[in-house]
């Protein structure tokens, strides 16, 4: 049964398994994820996740980035996780199904520091839900079924959880049970005008499988089996799959860090566009071609609404506004979907004279790379190509600890936890929270 291999694997990861890359890479997963929660925390949604955590306290909890007072360990879980997921710049994994497997880190997080653990525990936990997640998005994509890919969410932030707390191997193929069952998402959250929940919905897929960890740990039993069943996973949601836990460096390495805070599929657009801009003045454009992939063009260009965004949410998974922006602005930044920015009329009128236009060749190379050809002609009839297949942040085109640092305090992160982040192996993941506490 899949929950039972789920579970094996979780329970066969040890620490000494993991190599120096992995945990460097772990480490920088961690640290990125932490840092962008911080400019996140007074927005709407995530104020609305942090203000209901704050209704109660626990002894068994953990602590809300920017309180000081620890609640419920799931209730910490998902104001933590919405942070996190807010302005769309946590790492991004590709493949049949794209997710993001950083949001389970704050569920992870939460049930170590409740738990007491130290960091190599949380190492394993967060090791351990990326495995997970990735594997399950190489096994089959769920999207084009309706279903949101933070279903999958909801069954890695068990495993972590689980592996986090120590869980016996029965104990977590329950976790997995209890993770699966009730926690398929529709994809309806990305479709059309996007909503404030667009950021929340991996944070309360994760939220819910910490909680299926913690029911799992006080003994509670879930629908067997889960995926095979009758009425279960695979029928319902996924088609059968397979996944293998093989040996070799984890999926965590393959995972990509965001160098722009724009959904992963218009990262390479911004690269492009970013040397167009150094060549041409915004004035200067009459017209804008984009040429991208499918996966691409159904995400973030084919829904009207992505050609007049009105929303943060809709606007930064708008592979046209993103475009426009960049080549009015020189880049893309938190800033760039404040609401005036939206109504811009420089970047409003790049956007009536731009045509997107799917490439068969790029499909042929996703989700390997990320293929996207920015060309721009002039008033004068000058025109100006760039092509960029791995962006910036890409695992194969990876950003330097120096610029994971600066991304991470730019965002707002301490300056004063980086040698704890950088050190977890050697500290409490209790220190490490007081450490972030400075921010």
């Amino acid at each position: 049964m899949l929950a039972d291999k789920i579970a094996d694997y979780a329970l066969s990861l040890e620490y000494k398994d993991l190599s120096e890359r992995a945990l460097r890479e772990a480490k920088r997963r961690i640290i990125d994820t932490v840092g962008v929660c911080f400019p996140a925390l007074e927005a709407p949604p995530v104020k609305i996740a942090r203000d209901v955590a704050a209704y109660s306290t626990s002894r068994y909890g953990a602590t809300v980035f920017g309180s000081w007072v620890k609640s419920p360990v799931q209730e910490a879980a998902f104001a933590n996780g919405c942070a996190a997921r807010y302005l769309d710049y946590n790492d991004t994994y590709l493949s049949k199904e794209a997710l993001h497997p950083s949001d389970n880190i704050p569920a992870v997080l939460a049930a170590a520091e409740a738990e007491g653990v130290d960091g190599r525990e949380l190492l394993l936990g967060v090791v351990a839900a990326y495995e997970v997640a990735c594997r399950l998005g190489d096994a089959s994509s769920i999207r084009d079924r309706g279903w949101d890919h933070v279903t999958y969410i909801a069954i890695s932030a068990a495993v972590g959880a689980a592996k986090a707390m120590g869980l016996d191997r029965d104990r977590t193929v329950q976790a997995v049970n209890l993770a699966a069952t009730p926690n398929i998402a529709l994809r309806q959250t990305r479709a059309g005008e996007l909503s404030m929940w667009k950021g929340c919905a991996a944070a309360n897929a994760a939220r819910n499988g910490l909680f299926a960890a913690l029911l799992a740990k006080h003994g509670m039993t879930g629908p067997s089996p889960v995926f095979e069943g009758e009425m279960g996973f695979f029928k319902q949601v996924s088609g059968p799959l397979e996944l293998s836990f093989g040996s070799g460096e984890p999926k965590l390495v393959e995972t990509h860090i965001k160098y722009y805070p724009v959904e992963y599929h218009a990262m390479s657009a911004v690269d492009a566009a970013r040397k167009i801009r150094e060549k041409v003045a915004p004035d200067e454009i009459s017209e804008v071609y984009v040429d991208t992939f499918s996966v691409g063009w159904r995400i973030i260009v084919k829904d009207p609404e992505k050609w007049d965004p009105k929303t943060k949410e809709t606007a930064d998974h708008s592979l046209p506004y993103v475009v426009a922006a960049t080549l009015v602005d020189g880049s893309i930044w938190l800033d760039s979907y404040l609401e005036w920015k939206l109504r811009d009329p420089s970047v409003r009128r790049l956007l009536n004279v731009m045509k997107v236009n799917v490439d068969p060749e790029f499909d042929k190379m996703y989700p390997e790379s990320t293929p996207v050809r920015v060309k721009v002609v002039t008033k004068g009839g000058s025109a100006y190509t760039e092509e960029v297949t791995y962006p910036r942040g890409h695992f194969k085109n990876p950003l330097s600890d120096e610029e994971v640092e600066t991304k991470y305090l730019r965002c707002g992160g301490p300056k004063d936890a980086l040698p704890t982040l950088w050190g977890l192996e050697k500290k409490s993941v209790r220190e490490l929270v007081e450490a972030l506490k400075t921010g």
